[in-house]
């Protein structure tokens, strides 16, 4: 495998960020009472909701509209790890939009901006927010509690070797994970320690997509064949029990929990965004179980969150919430939500997702524009709201 230099320099945010300046069509604080445990005046959890041309920004416990700003037609919506803001992708780079969760501070959707070319993943760990650049393979790394202080952060950037839809993960102790591939296609990893020494590579992972941190700091990257596995410095090839394809390609993870949860698909000429089964991926073990969900059940890598408990709760196209118990790989419980739904023609089109915010669960329906709020201990719907718009993506701020 090809090495990939590693050159770290420290820039300040507002030398990486230029100016964007655009137009708040409404920046009313408000929106209803703060939690019973918060000091007065202080706002409590917010959801950020993208649209065509737009962002909302509603109160958590209300879901009344606190903020909306004009944006780019489509944009993705990425938590940035501090409880308070999001990283919108626009055309310049990652947007930093405060929601005013936990503050006293109005939502605005703000100048400043961490410039990419072609900005892609967001990765949030060990205290860090990592940004990765699709158009360079660029790295851009800051401590995300910067962002919650007000500051502009100082960042780490880590230039990559060849441009590719990749995504980086940096540990605790320094230890930086990246993707390798090129405009041809993804193969595999490199493992960095924090001197830039290479620990670990592989080029055994096609189309190399998705990635999560479990328990114990234990990486897991999605194959079109199955999954790489990073532990105790060496990687493992975990193979899908569908062979020459198996995809896994999105992660989701709890950093409590050994067992990830992957999405899957085994047939590489289906149509379409649906899927019907996910694939278990225990990093203790160093296994990997694929489970069917049940009939009329499919879901988009927008409908897998997990939640209390380390459960995986499944949003499926019968409009219900399936509460998975990863260990197990049962279905303990359904709680219908919304109503039955067809897949999206194209990824980027409004379809239902599901978010979470602590024991909280925000739901979209597109269809009937409107956002649900469950209780992901009861399955009970504490809060719906209908919108003026057509909500696409969606990321929560605790505060």
């Amino acid at each position: 495998m090809k090495t990939l230099p590693l050159r770290r320099a420290l820039v300040g945010a507002v030398a990486l960020g230029a100016a964007v300046t655009l137009v708040s069509c409404s920046t009313t604080a408000g929106g209803g009472p703060a939690p019973s445990d918060a000091p007065a005046g202080e706002a409590g959890p917010r959801v950020a909701v993208s649209y065509d041309g737009g962002i909302l920004v509603l109160d958590g416990d209300t879901l009344d509209t606190v903020g909306d700003f004009d944006s780019e037609p489509f944009t993705r919506l990425n938590p940035a790890g501090d409880g308070r803001h999001v990283l919108v992708t626009m055309s310049e780079g990652f947007q930093v939009l405060d929601t005013g969760a936990g503050s006293t501070e109005p939502a605005e959707l703000t100048d400043t901006v961490f410039e990419a070319d072609t900005p892609g993943h967001v990765v949030r760990h060990g205290g860090k927010t990592i940004l990765y650049a699709d158009g360079t393979s660029d790295t851009t790394i800051f401590d995300t509690a910067e962002l919650a202080d007000g500051d502009l952060p100082d960042v780490e950037t880590i230039a990559g070797d060849e441009a590719h839809h990749g995504v980086s993960v940096l540990l605790e102790d320094g230890t930086f994970l990246t993707t390798v591939g090129n405009a041809d296609g993804r193969s595999g990893i490199v493992v960095r320690d924090a001197d830039g020494a290479e620990i670990a590579s592989s080029d055994q992972c096609p189309g190399v997509h998705g990635e999560g941190t479990a328990a114990d700091e234990v990486v897991v990257f999605g194959c079109e064949d199955g999954a790489l596995v990073y532990k105790d410095g060496e990687i493992t090839k975990l193979a899908a029990p569908d062979q020459p394809y198996g995809r896994m390609g999105n992660a989701y993870v709890s950093e409590t929990s050994p067992i990830v949860v992957g999405d899957y698909k085994n047939d590489p000429d289906a149509e379409g965004y649906l899927l019907d089964a996910v694939t278990l991926i225990d990093t203790a073990a160093l296994t990997s179980t694929v489970v069917p969900l049940p009939d009329g059940a499919e879901y988009t890598f927008r409908d897998v969150v997990r939640g209390p408990d380390d459960l995986a709760y499944i949003l499926g196209t019968d409009g219900a919430i399936h509460v998975l118990d990863p260990a197990s790989g049962e279905i303990t419980d359904t709680w219908p939500v919304i109503a039955a739904w067809e897949g999206p023609a194209d990824w980027q089109d409004p379809h239902p997702a599901i978010v979470v915010a602590g024991d909280v669960a925000y739901v979209t329906e597109p269809s009937a524009k409107s956002l649900h709020a469950v209780d992901l201990t009861t399955g009970e719907v504490r809060a719906s709201a209908e919108l003026d718009v057509t909500p696409n993506e969606i990321a929560p701020a605790r505060g």
